[in-house]
């Protein structure tokens, strides 16, 4: 695979209990209201900024092709019902596949799919056995707040239950 990824895969770790407002209102405009709730952003640096606004809330990285493919297949449509190959088909993709990469590399964003009736993130569950750190702590300093890598993927895969 030649193509690298142009988005983040975001995952709030905290609530709201003292958080300040501008804090709040940047979740917000991330489409990231509670906590373990994720979304996928494009990397551009507004969107960087705002994730380092809210660094001590959430935590994010470089998503793989099979782990958007997962986040999708775990997006809730308006309405109810989850998002599959005929939904994407009706949104003017040719498969999951197809929509997966597009977000994988940018060219789409789930804001912009908010639109059409799909919800801009995914509920997902507290990791399966828990934090490994606390959360009280950037990943550099061996807490689970922050930048992460590619070892978002791992958190997203205990957090998703797959």
């Amino acid at each position: 695979m030649a193509e690298e990824a142009n988005s983040y895969l975001v995952i709030r770790v905290k609530g709201s209990v003292k958080a300040k407002g501008e804090h709040l209102d940047t979740l917000r405009m991330l489409n990231l209201r509670r906590a373990n709730w994720a979304t996928i952003v494009p990397k551009t640096p507004s969107y960087e900024g705002m994730l380092k606004n809210v660094e001590h809330m959430i935590t994010w990285g470089e998503p793989n092709l099979k782990t958007i493919k997962t986040f999708l297949k775990k997006v809730e449509i308006m309405g109810d019902g989850r998002l599959d190959n005929e939904c994407a088909r009706k949104l003017g993709f040719e498969s999951l596949d197809d929509l997966a990469r597009k977000l994988y590399t940018a060219e789409i964003t789930l804001s912009s799919l908010k639109e059409k009736g799909i919800k801009p993130y995914v509920r997902l569950h507290p990791p399966r056995g828990g934090f490994k750190k606390t959360i009280k702590k950037h990943v550099s300093a061996g807490g689970e707040y922050g930048y992460r890598g590619k070892k978002i993927n791992e958190l997203f895969t205990k957090m998703a239950g797959v």
